[in-house]
């Protein structure tokens, strides 16, 4: 098992990667962070995504779909983002969000990695 520091640094290997938090999609908050910077404020990227997060959980009520999700990919011109709720007990209303660099990122290769590292985490 990976403590959160240990994945978050982890998860920053990853080709492409731009920055990475852990978020608590109660609150909003992100619970642990690593890179970002000027390109990207990841306290603010935690709290916008939490809504994201929260508004698929809404509409699959709705529409009532009991599946997971296993993530959620948002394409922009240069960068992914993706949300990946964590699966655990432990992790239960938790997400990893991790923004890519587009034209350095694999998207496959980086949501095997992310998988990889979400089922190591222990929370």
């Amino acid at each position: 098992m990976t403590d959160m520091d240990t994945a978050l640094k982890e998860i920053m290997e990853i080709d492409g990667a731009v920055g990475v938090a852990l978020v608590d999609h109660t609150s909003g908050m992100a619970l642990g962070t690593v890179g970002g910077g000027k390109e990207l404020d990841l306290t603010v990227a935690a709290a916008g995504n939490t809504d994201v997060v929260r508004a698929k959980l809404r509409a699959m009520e709705m529409l009532n779909i009991s599946e997971k999700i296993e993530d959620i990919l948002i394409t922009l011109d240069s960068q992914y983002h993706m949300i990946r709720p964590l699966t655990s007990r432990s992790g239960k209303g938790l997400f990893l969000y991790l923004a890519l660099r587009r034209d350095r990122a694999n998207l496959a290769m980086a949501r095997h990695q992310l998988k990889r590292i979400e089922n190591d985490l222990d929370v």
